[in-house]
């Protein structure tokens, strides 16, 4: 286990080693009760991490503990799955059951949230490249701008210059006047590059080939050369263009592309939310054609595939899946055989009560009331709510949910736009100020909406 392979392949887990009990209290700073379902995938992100601890020839035979959370929208079970992935810096990519059709209807093939999931690794190793490369790339840009501040004197003069009274001299004062941000309204003249149009190919058939169409646009543009020209810019648009350029040619793309590989196949994530309305068993005639179908498409991805993507062939034995659905309508045994025994792992989301509602409102840290809070210091004014005001707010949340249609705490956002839509409106011609919001505010201003069920239906 002290082999270098085996190094780079646990680098990322070993950076973030966390036991389940500190993933549970992360992942509590942002989401309110829901503790079973925090603990399972806990439990599964810390057995990923145990996995790449084991001998090589016990790692491959591991595998990955999926999970199906159950519970009406708005409980929190996209938002676990979301957090998860930002506290690991794990590859992670949110797709809908519903978007998807069986190969042979018109729709997208189940493997694309694999290419995507790919393309999103890349873009993410690419950018943490781009940043350990800034400095170089910054040295790297001001020597080209030094080099437009003196026009003529190329890398093999400046080898050559010495003394004083060269250019090799003024090239140090310029060099000491650049770095003290003293040049930055200077204009020079830069040769940018500029993208030649990119052609529209379109591909018309029954079979899911988004992909493929991507691909041959990107294939098209490079037949067509890039042009340039130039123009005069001031030294700081010319730096930030500059350094771009610099950083783009120093990042090792094959490098990148390798390490964004290895991240998806032992650290990808995939959510696949309303998995519930692809269960059940397939009818002959009508929008359920192809249910089944779809779920049959996703069995090898979960059992473990190769996938083609113009990054190279992804293995999806090691990856994460996570589906999500309300199943008011359907149940977890209505999904076929195959694909139940694939997500061993169920946990059920409670409904949230007047209780979490108080704590959504005041206890995370991105609460709504500290979020409006926020947003309204800009306009230099300071907004402070009662606690009959959040308890006030909680009991109106859980009455127009037992109404009207249970969304969870998505309805805890509607109300709070509307009461708080007058002083965000008037906020610039108010400021500075103070402003409370009491609980009789909170009725004044919400008790007839409330009431009224039509209006409820279309407001709140």
């Amino acid at each position: 286990m002290t082999s270098t392979n085996l190094i780079e392949t646990t680098r990322p887990a070993q950076e973030l080693n966390l036991t389940p009990r500190e993933i549970v209290t992360e992942l509590d700073r942002y989401i309110i009760g829901q503790r079973e379902a925090k603990r399972a995938v806990a439990i599964a992100l810390r057995n990923r991490w145990r996995r790449l601890m084991t001998p090589p020839e016990m790692r491959d035979e591991i595998a990955p503990k999926n999970i199906i959370m159950i519970g009406p929208t708005g409980v929190g079970k996209t938002e676990i799955a979301r957090r998860l992935a930002r506290l690991t810096r794990s590859p992670f990519i949110k797709v809908e059951a519903s978007k998807y059709t069986e190969v042979g209807y018109v729709g997208r093939d189940v493997e694309s949230m694999i290419r995507e999931l790919m393309d999103l690794a890349v873009s993410m190793v690419l950018s943490e490249e781009r940043e350990k490369m800034a400095a170089k790339a910054v040295e790297l840009a001001e020597e080209r701008i030094l080099d437009l501040l003196i026009p003529g004197f190329n890398k093999a003069e400046r080898a050559k210059a010495g003394g004083d009274g060269t250019p090799a001299t003024t090239r140090t004062k310029l060099r000491r006047l650049l770095k003290e941000r003293r040049l930055e309204d200077r204009d020079i003249p830069l040769e940018v590059e500029q993208s030649a149009p990119q052609p529209m190919t379109r591909i018309f058939t029954n079979i899911g080939l988004d992909e493929m169409e991507k691909n041959l646009n990107e294939a098209m543009s490079q037949l067509f050369p890039k042009k340039s020209h130039k123009r005069l810019v001031k030294v700081r648009e010319a730096r930030e263009i500059l350094t771009q350029e610099e950083a783009g040619r120093l990042v090792e793309m094959d490098k990148v592309i390798s390490e964004a590989k290895t991240r998806v196949e032992q650290h990808g994530l995939v959510f696949i939310d309303e998995i519930d309305k692809v269960a059940g068993r397939e009818s002959k005639t009508g929008p359920d054609i192809s249910r089944e179908g779809v779920q049959r498409d996703l069995l090898p991805l979960v059992e473990g595939s190769t996938v083609p993507t113009k990054h190279g062939p992804i293995k999806t034995d090691h990856i994460l899946f996570i589906a999500a659905g309300a199943f008011h309508v359907s149940k977890p045994s209505d999904l076929i055989p195959e694909l139940q025994g694939r997500f061993p792992i169920r946990v059920e989301l409670t409904s949230l009560t007047k209780d979490d509602f108080v704590k959504i409102l005041t206890e995370p840290q991105n609460a709504l009331i500290i979020q409006y809070q926020t947003l309204l210091a800009t306009e230099d004014i300071k907004l402070e709510f009662t606690p009959e005001a959040v308890e006030e707010l909680a009991s109106m949340a859980c009455e127009v949910n037992e109404k009207q249609e249970n969304i969870g705490a998505r309805r805890l956002s509607t109300i709070m736009e509307k009461l708080l839509d007058e002083i965000s409106f008037d906020a610039p011609e108010i400021s500075p100020t103070k402003i409370i919001i009491s609980g009789s505010y909170v009725r004044e201003k919400l008790a007839d909406v409330v009431g009224n069920v039509d209006l409820t239906r279309y407001i709140l």
